[in-house]
């Protein structure tokens, strides 16, 4: 691991010192950055010695659900020992917190009403930056506190390529230019975003002509393009990343459990808040609430925060600016080269990316004040100022339109109010940590790139407000090839390899693609979203049983989900083990039939919570971007091709064709309404 992971370090402010002259209004930097590389996993791979063919690992068993709602309920008998934290919310945020906390020693539980990544963790635009346009704000306003942000989120950024380089990488991102002064404008602007990296830095940037930016993007428009200039960033899985968090966490010993809802904060005779009250979602729905002590609890519900805060004060003013940010799914075509683009001048000023990701195109994102809601839609005026902007960028011949949108979702990010500060309309750009009279830690802000260090502030205030005593601790091994993990009580989640990431390396595709004989796609699918634990799923029934022929996901991935990543339902399992409903939302209905089945026979589902499913799952398409009038598909519609599909050779486009209501398991109407 140390090979790997020792040139983790923060680097210093003073490290990034960017040189700049000004002349008229250009600066120029001058710095390099690191090419980001791993070649060798950190877990050794063992062969048979006379053959030399691999022994594939073998890895330690998830706690079933049924014994962490018993260890749950066990910490509400007085004489049974407390937790130390309570985390509410299965977020970004909140699983990073479970993990730091359980690695420094701490008992640790950790609540989710919905699935892990349900939310905005699961619907960003999927990378891993500092923000270029952060930056230059910073620059053009000298707002220093605003670069010290960028700083940060740029060191915490390799960190995602250290800790899971299965679900991250580095991605190539060009910058069109149309006019000769951007040239040595945007260079320096990239420079200096290299510079300020410091030892942490990926790939330098670099200018390329016309020529070579019409290389690597065909379709690109041609009119008044002068050159191009390309930088790097991180681009990651989110809700893969997510949930391997919360498994990465459960795994050390943490109690970690979707599906819970926490009904109430619990207090003493004083008014603090000793634990706090939770229902298990999917049980009998005259199942009691029970209580979970614990020394402290933490808030980490992001859009959702004010609702906790309000658990615990009904007079507390809301920190919460909610906006939503809209991406879509497009056809692959549009980002043939693994490089993505970035409008950084749109008809109103904000910023579009146009990235490859898992063989698709991803669009946006939007940023509009917003409620706070469940499961939010992508409003169609925001789908349609994607597509005007993205078909800014190509030639009118590939001019995209909403039969082109393979799917579409709306993310809420919660930026947030200072409780503290004398203006108290100012949005914190960064995280906030703030602990209520009664004891509520509340961690809300910042974004998916600096959820590590969110995590880190959150629990080293913890320690102080609620007492608590971080100890070094013997972690058991989840790689299924090296020895345990020792903490010294310390923060340590800046060298602490995720579940998956240790058997990991560029070889893994072609290695399990010749041990088990299958197609190369689906090999390299499993070794980047699994990692190491795409030998789990190809041991699994169901291992080379394809789930659509113009997608590598396998049906041995469903069996894998419920048993190994606590997927409890079938939206789980579709959008957010696997990712099908972001990519294909009429792929994924196709699919729906078979993932409920298999589902069923693992978690032994009767009819009626098939049926159950199958309406709460299509209903869950709509936040997808499956229209209104198509909510009324059956299982029998799909069964017999009654949803028309109509497939383009290298961009799948699926259409549903069917219309009508959906009713939930009791026989009533689920809402569908929309908030905007």
């Amino acid at each position: 691991m140390a090979s790997r992971l020792s040139a983790l370090r923060r680097p210093a402010v003073a490290a990034a010192t960017v040189a700049l002259v000004g002349v008229g209004g250009t600066a120029i930097a001058l710095g390099t950055s690191k090419k980001h590389t791993i070649s060798m996993p950190i877990a050794d791979i063992k062969r048979d010695a006379s053959t030399g063919r691999i022994i594939p690992p073998k890895f330690p068993d998830l706690k079933p659900r049924e014994q962490q709602l018993a260890d749950l309920r066990r910490s509400g008998d007085a004489n049974e020992e407390e937790y130390d934290l309570v985390i509410i919310g299965g977020g970004a945020t909140g699983t990073g917190i479970a993990v730091d906390a359980i690695t420094r020693g701490l008992k640790v539980a950790l609540v989710e009403r919905d699935d892990f990544s349900s939310g905005t963790s699961s619907k960003s635009t999927k990378l891993v930056h500092g923000g270029v346009r952060y930056l230059e704000k910073a620059v053009t306003t000298l707002d220093y506190p605003q670069l010290e942000l960028v700083i940060e989120a740029l060191r915490e950024r390799r960190t995602f390529l250290n800790i899971a380089p299965h679900l991250s990488s580095s991605l190539p991102i060009l910058l069109p230019l149309q006019k000769y002064w951007q040239v040595p404008y945007m260079w320096a602007g990239t420079k200096t975003y290299d510079l300020l990296a410091g030892s942490q830095g990926l790939e330098s940037s670099y200018y390329v002509s016309k020529s070579k930016a019409l290389e690597q993007f065909p379709l690109l428009r041609k009119q008044n393009l002068i050159g191009a200039l390309v930088y790097y960033d991180g681009q990651h899985n989110d809700s893969r990343m997510n949930v391997s968090l919360a498994i990465t966490a459960a795994l050390y010993g943490a109690t970690v459990l979707n599906h819970v809802e926490v009904t109430d904060l619990e207090k003493d005779a004083q008014g603090k808040i000793r634990g706090v009250k939770v229902k298990d979602v999917l049980g009998a729905q005259d199942s009691p609430a029970f209580s979970v002590r614990a020394k402290g609890v933490i808030n980490a519900t992001g859009p959702f925060a004010d609702a906790v805060e309000q658990m615990d004060d009904k007079k507390r003013k809301p920190i919460v600016a909610p906006a939503s940010g809209a991406h879509v799914m497009l056809p692959g075509k549009l980002c043939p080269n693994g490089m993505g683009l970035l409008d950084a001048a749109t008809s109103d000023g904000r910023v579009v990316f146009v990235l490859p990701w898992q063989g698709k195109t991803l669009a946006g994102t939007t940023d509009n004040a917003c409620e706070v809601e469940h499961e939010p839609v992508a409003l169609q005026k925001d789908v349609d100022f994607i597509l005007k902007e993205v078909n800014k960028l190509f030639v009118p011949d590939a001019a995209l339109t909403n039969d082109d949108v393979l799917a579409s979702w709306s993310g809420i990010r919660p930026l947030v109010k200072d409780p503290n500060a004398k203006n108290t309309e100012s949005l914190v750009r960064s995280h906030l940590v703030t602990v209520s009279p009664s004891g509520l830690l509340t961690c809300a802000g910042g974004k998916w790139t600096t959820y590590r260090q969110m995590a880190e502030d959150a629990v080293d205030e913890a320690i102080k407000t609620f007492n608590l005593t971080p100890k070094p601790v013997t972690l058991p091994d989840i790689s299924g090839a090296m020895p345990p993990l020792e903490t010294t009580g310390q923060c340590c989640t800046l060298t602490t390899p995720l579940v998956g990431a240790h058997g990991f390396s560029p070889d893994l595709a072609s290695q399990i693609a010749a041990h088990h004989s299958i197609d190369l796609d689906i090999a390299q699918h499993l070794a980047s979203n699994y990692g190491d634990r795409a030998w789990a799923v190809l041991s699994t029934q169901g291992a080379t049983s394809r789930l659509l022929p113009a997608f590598p996901f396998v049906e041995a991935e469903i069996r894998h989900g419920v048993h190994h990543e606590s997927a409890c339902t079938a939206a789980d399992l579709i959008a957010r083990r696997t990712r099908l409903a972001f990519l294909d939302v009429g792929s994924a209905l196709s699919v729906l039939p078979r993932v409920i089945d298999v589902m069923g026979e693992e978690l032994s589902w009767d009819e009626k919570r098939k049926e159950h499913e199958w309406k709460a799952t299509v209903l869950f398409f709509r936040s997808m971007g499956l229209p209104e009038d198509q909510l009324n598909v059956t299982r029998n519609d799909v069964l017999k091709g009654n949803v028309a599909r109509k497939i383009e050779r290298g961009a799948e486009k699926a259409v549903a064709t069917v219309s009508g209501s959906i009713p939930n398991f009791d026989g009533q109407t689920l809402s569908a309404k929309t908030k905007a």
